[in-house]
C-alpha cells in the first residue's frame, strides 16, 4: 500500500468518526437542548433572587511633590525648622489608600447618623465587614485614588463613597495639625527662655549705659561682636532644629546627623572668630580697649545676640502657627460620587448566557460519555458495572 493510498484512508477514517459524532449529537439533540432550557431557567430564576446592587464612584488626587517657589520659598527663608514645618502628609497614594482602608476611617463612617440605620442590629466587627465588603478603594498607575461603594439604594452608594472622602479630609487634617501643633508648642517655650534672655540683655546694656554715659566702640569691634551675634544666632537655630529631629528620629536619621554636623561647623567658625587672644569675646587688641569700652561691648554683643536668636525664632514660629491654622486637607477631590442611574448588579443576561454554555458544554460531554459506555465491550462494560458497585458500597 502506497503513502498516499494510506493518507487517503486516514482521512476518510477522520471524515467517518466526524460524522459519527455529529450523528450522536443528531439523535441525542433534545437532551442538550432540554439541558439548555434547564440551565436558561435555573439562572434567570437564580439572578432575580439576586439583590440589585447600585455602585457610585468617586475619585481623588494625593498632595504631589511642589515646586520651589510662591510660598515654599519664602518659608524656607524662615530656617531650618521652617521647612520642617511647612507642608503635610505626602506619602504618596499607597499612604491614603492605607489611611481609607483604617479602622478608625471605617467607624467614623459606620457612625454617621445617615449611615448608621443601614449596619443596625449588627456588631462593630460585622459593620465593618459589611462595609469593607460594600466599598472598595484601589490606587490607579497614575497615583489617582478610586472609591467604589454599592448599596442596594442608588442614594446610599453615593453616601458611602463621599462620606469616605470626608472622612478622609478629617483624618489627614488631624495628623496634620497633631504634627505641626507639636512643633509650635516646642517654638514656643523656647521663645519664651528667648524673651527672658533678651529682655535681661537689654536691661543690662541700659543700666551699663546710664551708669557709665554712652561709650562707642570702634568699628572693628562692632564688626567682630555682629558676626558672633550672627553665628551664635544660627548656631541657636540649628541646635533648635537638631532638638525637633531628636523628638521624632534616631542618632542614626540622615537628617540628625547633618543637623550635628552643621552645629559643629558653627561652632568651629565661632571659636576661629572669636581668637584665643582675645579671651572668647571677639573684640581684637584687648589692651587698647578702655576697661569700660570693654564692658559695653561685651553687654552690646549679648543684646545683639539674643535679638538675633529672638528673630530667627520668632520667623520658625509663625510658620508653625499659619501651618497649624490651615485647615483643610491635602489631597484633592478630582470627582465627588453620585447618584447612579442604573444599576451595576446582578447582570442578568450574562449569569443566563454563561448558565446556557456551561450546559451546552455539560450536556454535549455527557452524550459522548453515554455514546462511548454503550459501545463498549461486553467485558469493559462489567469491569465498569463492578467499579460502580465498590464506589457505591463505600459511601
Amino acid at each position: 500500500m502506497s503513502d498516499k493510498q494510506i493518507q487517503d484512508q486516514t482521512n476518510i477514517e477522520q471524515e467517518i468518526n466526524v460524522l459519527l459524532l455529529l450523528q450522536v449529537l443528531v439523535q441525542r439533540k433534545m437532551f442538550i437542548i432540554k439541558a439548555c432550557i434547564l440551565a436558561v431557567f435555573a439562572a434567570a430564576a437564580y439572578s432575580m433572587t439576586l439583590p440589585i446592587i447600585y455602585s457610585a464612584t468617586a475619585k481623588i488626587l494625593p498632595p504631589q511633590k511642589e515646586a520651589t517657589g510662591g510660598l515654599s520659598a519664602l518659608l524656607g527663608q524662615a530656617g531650618g525648622l521652617a521647612g520642617l514645618a511647612a507642608g503635610g502628609l505626602t506619602g504618596g497614594s499607597d499612604l491614603y489608600v492605607g489611611i481609607l482602608k483604617s479602622r478608625s476611617v471605617a467607624d467614623a463612617v459606620i457612625k454617621r447618623p445617615e449611615i448608621a440605620d443601614g449596619f443596625k442590629g449588627q456588631t462593630s466587627e460585622e459593620a465593618r465587614r459589611a462595609l469593607e465588603r460594600a466599598v472598595k478603594v484601589q490606587a490607579g498607575k497614575d497615583g489617582i485614588i478610586t472609591i467604589t461603594a454599592g448599596a442596594t439604594s442608588p442614594d446610599r452608594s453615593a453616601l458611602l463613597a463621599n462620606a469616605f472622602v470626608e472622612e478622609l479630609g478629617k483624618t489627614t487634617v488631624r495628623l496634620n495639625l497633631s504634627k505641626v501643633g507639636t512643633e509650635r508648642a516646642f517654638l514656643e517655650k523656647r521663645l519664651a527662655l528667648v524673651k527672658v534672655d533678651l529682655k535681661a540683655a537689654e536691661d543690662a546694656l541700659k543700666q551699663f549705659a546710664q551708669r557709665n554715659k554712652v561709650v562707642q566702640v570702634d568699628s572693628q569691634a562692632k564688626a567682630s561682636i555682629e558676626g558672633i551675634a550672627r553665628l551664635k544666632a544660627d548656631l541657636a537655630s540649628k541646635e533648635v532644629q537638631l532638638a525637633v529631629l531628636s523628638s521624632k528620629q534616631t542618632e542614626l536619621s540622615p537628617e540628625v546627623k547633618a543637623a550635628q554636623a552643621g552645629i559643629r561647623r558653627l561652632r568651629a567658625e565661632l571659636g576661629a572668630l572669636a581668637g584665643g587672644n582675645s579671651g572668647g569675646e571677639g573684640i581684637p587688641s584687648i589692651g587698647d580697649v578702655p576697661g569700660v569700652g570693654l564692658e559695653y561691648a561685651r553687654k552690646l554683643r549679648e543684646l545683639k545676640t539674643q535679638e538675633a536668636i529672638f528673630e530667627q525664632l520668632t520667623k520658625q514660629y509663625e510658620v508653625a502657627k499659619i501651618n497649624e491654622a490651615k485647615d483643610s486637607s491635602s489631597f484633592q477631590i478630582l470627582d465627588e460620587a453620585v447618584t447612579p442611574l442604573s444599576r451595576t448588579s446582578p447582570r442578568r443576561t450574562l449569569i443566563v448566557m454563561l448558565a446556557a454554555l456551561a450546559a451546552l458544554v455539560a450536556s454535549v460531554l455527557a452524550v459522548f460519555a453515554q455514546e462511548f459506555i454503550s459501545k463498549l465491550p461486553e467485558n469493559d462494560r462489567k469491569i465498569l458495572e463492578n467499579i460502580k458497585k465498590q464506589a457505591l458500597s463505600l459511601r
